[in-house]
């Protein structure tokens, strides 16, 4: 979903020899590691996996957000397991959606945010998770299970969550936006990214209008759309894949972005600004879900097992600094990687603040009003 900045990877790389000690349990340096360790190309010695899975698979089909997976993370499956990875990647829930609905048997994960997890179940597009053969289940933070779009996780598990909110350069914007309404100010016009995310920005604009942001009554949603067409032609861009980009490059100044994007802005430029809007952020979560028809359910549930232990998934911390559902790895970084740990939970961006939690608002399947608000991004888009 997002790129990592260079401060942070160097960041990741001044730390290399401390991860080659603590990943391991004490082993060696990646020089001086034993031929029976697996190193990545980085130098990061692979920990050993704490629930082995048994595997015949030779591959695993990744269907996944763009540059959201840790590179040590996948040579690690790769090294420990003899499993090659194959990943394919995608901007928008949408596109992943119809690559599935269109009948694709290839892959064996998928990413999808909490909105779309119902329509793919109603669509039978996905597999329960088999929680017998998933022991680190045990490793997630209650506070991310159970939630409306899977009450039991029957069909998928954590894998990151955070918020869309306001962003914004400090040191170019003189009189800084407080809510998502005021993004309309047209002193703002041609400065500002945008998720390219046709149920955040609709439901946002729902709100500001008083209106709940899942509505299903076509009249609001035409309220909507009327209400966007005076905002998207002041938008320079749109960007799902690195929105952030642009912001650093001096491109745009301000805008919308989610929690990772936002947080590594910041590490390159403390000029950057994340704020909460006075409507409530979106609030999201991204997870693992297996399609129906996943051809190697065995490397699957090795995945899945191996990069949940607290000693690979804390990497997401490091390379990807959304809010981590994964306790055992929260648990492992505030030992083994304390500044990385404190960063993230220093921060209010990573580490949400529980007001803007409780003021936040969640993009819900719509049923049958779903084609409504595609024509309605499609109606916006293609006037730009």
């Amino acid at each position: 979903m997002i790129k990592s900045t260079v401060i942070w990877k160097l960041l990741a790389l001044l730390t290399i020899f401390s991860l080659s000690l603590t990943a391991c349990g004490g082993g060696q340096t990646a020089t001086e590691a034993p031929a029976s360790q697996k190193v990545t190309a980085s130098g990061f010695v692979c920990p050993e996996p704490q629930n082995k899975v048994e595997v015949t698979s030779k591959e695993l089909n990744l269907f996944v957000w763009t540059e959201y997976i840790p590179q040590d993370m996948i040579e690690c499956f790769e090294l420990v397991y003899g499993i090659t990875i194959n990943r394919e990647e995608y901007s928008t829930n949408e596109e992943m959606y119809a690559k599935l609905s269109a009948g694709s048997t290839t892959y064996d994960l998928v990413q999808p945010t909490d909105y779309i997890v119902k329509l793919m179940i109603e669509q039978n597009l996905l597999q329960k998770v088999d929680k017998a053969r998933f022991p680190a289940y045990a490793n997630y933070d209650p506070n991310y299970l159970g939630l409306p779009f899977d009450p039991s996780n029957e069909y998928t598990v954590p894998y990151q969550a955070g918020t869309d909110a306001i962003v914004y350069n400090a040191d170019k914007v003189q009189n800084p936006p407080k809510s998502w309404a005021d993004l309309w100010n047209p002193e703002y016009a041609g400065r500002m990214v945008f998720l390219d995310d046709s149920r955040a920005i609709i439901g946002l604009t729902l709100k500001i209008l008083g209106y709940n942001p899942n509505t299903k009554d076509e009249a609001q949603l035409k309220e909507a759309q009327a209400k966007l067409a005076e905002l998207v032609p002041n938008i320079k861009l749109f960007d799902s894949d690195s929105p952030k980009t642009a912001l650093l490059a001096g491109d745009v100044d301000l805008g919308m972005t989610w929690t990772g994007e936002a947080f590594l802005a910041q590490q390159d430029n403390p000029a950057i600004q994340y704020v909460f809007p006075t409507e409530g952020a979106v609030l999201w979560q991204d997870n693992w879900a297996i399609p129906a028809k996943a051809p190697h359910l065995d490397a699957v549930y090795a995945w899945l097992n191996y990069t949940n232990q607290g000693d690979i998934f804390w990497m997401m911390l490091r390379d990807f600094p959304y809010t981590n559902p994964n306790k055992a790895a929260l648990d492992y970084a505030k030992d083994a990687q304390p500044d990385l740990y404190k960063a993230y939970m220093d921060s209010p961006i990573t580490n949400v603040p529980a007001e803007a939690v409780k003021n936040g608002f969640r993009i819900e399947d719509v049923g049958e009003a779903t084609p409504i608000y595609d024509q309605i991004w499609t109606e916006l888009k293609g006037g730009q």
